[in-house]
């Protein structure tokens, strides 16, 4: 690729990607044996460094080293403060698009909040974005939104009539599954989102979405379909967990066990 002549779309194509799968660091031509660099790197941070003198402060024309930038996530107390401080859902969006906790962040493209109807009985609840939703900030907008669609538009429902987020609000690079540390420290966030749009039901999409909201290792096939009443910061609601539509677009076969907790789920809001 170096000796050819790309055009800027070319190059801006090739960057998106990159990003799109996950590559977050530059590499040079040469290669770099990265692990022993690692090895190095320890040894060095153990040599603590001599105590400045007052003599010695650094000339004024050398500006300080800005910090870098850190892909720990924070403590999920300190999420559940702010989440905890938010009294409106806008209020929480703007706590979120300022939280700097979650190391997902630093790589996603767009904070991906919420979408549908605040308002609304029911509020369906994913896993993370993906590359649409990332580019967008809107939860299920990709193949798998369309499905998602497809089967509320089945029983009579859309998105005027339901809330939709995720368990993690921004996009994993390479879509890979969210770190527990991860969806630790922005569960908070969910929890109060929740807790303030206060839906009757509440539908897990998929295995991850589940096991995170019911506090369960029990697989998805097992787990779907049984209704159980759920208490989140003190609102308690209905609640059922069916498979992710992304499942169901692998997995054609499934769609006739996806229909039967659809119809339970129009049963439950008396449809």
């Amino acid at each position: 690729m170096a000796n050819r002549d790309l055009n800027r779309d070319e190059i801006l194509a090739a960057l998106d990607w990159y990003r799109a799968v996950g590559v977050d660091i530059a590499v040079r031509e040469d290669p770099v044996d990265r692990f022993a660099l690692s090895a190095i790197a320890p040894a060095k941070t153990q040599r603590a460094a001599p105590p400045q003198r007052a003599s010695q402060q650094a000339p004024a024309s050398q500006p300080p080293a800005a910090p870098a930038a850190s892909t720990s996530d924070a403590d999920p107390e300190t999420a559940r403060a702010l989440a905890a401080k938010a009294q409106t859902l806008d209020d929480l969006r703007e706590t979120l698009a300022a939280f700097e906790g979650c190391g997902l962040k630093l790589r996603a493209t767009n904070l991906v909040f919420a979408d549908g109807n605040p308002d609304a009985d029911i509020m369906l609840v994913g896993e993370a974005p993906g590359r649409d939703e990332d580019l967008q900030g809107k939860p299920f907008v990709g193949r798998s939104g369309q499905l998602l669609d497809r089967m509320l538009a089945a029983i009579g429902l859309d998105r005027t009539k339901v809330y939709i987020a995720n368990t993690v609000p921004w996009r994993p690079p390479g879509n890979r599954t969210p770190a527990p540390s991860e969806v630790a420290v922005c569960l908070p966030f969910l929890y109060r989102q929740i807790e303030l749009v206060a839906p009757k039901v509440l539908v897990a999409l998929g295995g991850a979405s589940a096991s995170t909201l019911f506090e369960t290792n029990t697989g998805i096939t097992r787990l779907r379909g049984q209704w159980r009443d759920l208490t989140i910061n003190g609102h308690t609601m209905r609640a059922v967990a069916t498979l992710h539509p992304a499942y169901l677009l692998r997995q054609p076969a499934a769609k006739k066990l996806a229909w039967q907790d659809l119809l339970a789920i129009q049963g439950e809001l008396g449809g």
